[in-house]
């Protein structure tokens, strides 16, 4: 099989990995189906768990179906795509941030030129001056522009939210797109595999983590933030995270131990940033979106399905630029 899979090209490869995903989460959410017609009326939470697995695997196939349509249309609608995502999560992101008139300017700086800006420079490789436009030029033009606007009510506080918003949203997510784009010695026209590796750690990471607190029964750690962390849980969904990735080295550029590394790399951003949203959204009242939580937002909880990607894939892309000179 393995030698099967060698003899493909590359863009043969990702097309049966995407294959292979997608005939996984179809068996999947079919044995789910056939499940709920189970009688279990009497344990509710039978069926409370069931449902979340449902929507677990709905959300799933849509994230596939998106990185799949991006890969197949090109660099370029990929890269469109993630700008689109971009956009949607920044706006998800503001609604749980009251404005006022004087943020008008930051807001039109943010939305239509710093995201676009910011995706072109990936697209046009311009990996230098993307790490750097964000964090450097956008975070001293922004306060300016509301300096202009003459409101200084609560100035700090609300030039800092746009200036979070903007680094989740935007600057995060952006390095998505950028991995397709990095080019490593013999693996051109692979970076699908690295976007694919790095989703799967991370979400393997936060499931069995959030899996084993429910069925270990373990109290939070930081109940104020997190009623599903657990630091033994925590520990335990790292070192299966960075297994699995050590085991998937075969589809990335990475030696097994350096996989094992990239994972753990991964594992920890995506899940600290996870607890951080977390934290964002107890602090602005909101403890869970969707349709259990308090729906206050236009995107149905977009956030909750990027935050941890946002957070890890640029831990991830410059890890990687880094330690292997890319």
């Amino acid at each position: 099989m393995n030698q099967f899979l060698r003899n493909l090209t590359p863009t043969q490869q990702v097309a049966t990995l995407f294959v292979i995903v997608f005939g996984i989460l179809a068996i999947a959410s079919t044995a789910a189906f056939l499940m709920s017609f189970r009688q279990q009326s009497r344990d509710d939470a039978w069926h409370a768990e069931l449902k979340d697995l449902r929507q677990l695997l709905r959300t799933s196939v849509y994230m596939v179906a998106v990185f799949w349509i991006a890969w197949v249309m090109g660099p370029a609608v990929a890269n469109t795509l993630f700008a689109l995502l971009s956009f949607f999560a920044l706006r998800e992101f503001i609604t749980l941030s009251p404005t006022r008139r004087g943020d008008h300017r930051s807001l039109v700086l943010a939305f239509f030129v710093v995201l676009p800006i910011q995706f072109w420079l990936v697209a046009t490789r311009r990996f230098d001056l993307f790490t750097v436009f964000v964090p450097v030029y956008v975070f001293f033009a922004l306060p300016l522009a509301s300096a202009l606007a003459g409101d200084t009510q609560r100035f700090l506080e609300r030039n800092a939210k746009l200036q979070w918003g903007i680094v989740v949203c935007i600057y995060g997510l952006s390095h998505v797109p950028a991995l397709l784009l990095l080019d490593f010695r013999n693996y051109e026209d692979k970076g699908a595999f690295l976007v694919f590796f790095l989703v799967f750690v991370v979400q393997s990471c936060m499931v069995v983590q959030h899996v084993l607190t429910r069925r270990l029964k373990r109290p939070p750690s930081i109940p104020q933030v997190s009623g599903s962390f657990n630091w033994h849980t925590w520990l335990l969904g790292m070192v299966l995270g960075s297994l699995v990735g050590g085991l998937m080295s075969f589809i990335t550029p990475f030696k097994p131990g350096q996989a094992v590394a990239m994972a753990f790399v991964a594992c920890a951003a995506g899940s600290m940033g996870h607890l951080v949203m977390k934290a964002l959204k107890r602090d602005r009242g909101v403890t869970a979106w969707g349709a259990r939580g308090v729906a206050v937002t236009g995107a149905n909880g977009l956030l909750d399905r990027v935050d941890a990607l946002c957070f890890a894939a640029p831990i991830f892309f410059h890890s990687a630029r880094w330690y292997f000179g890319v």
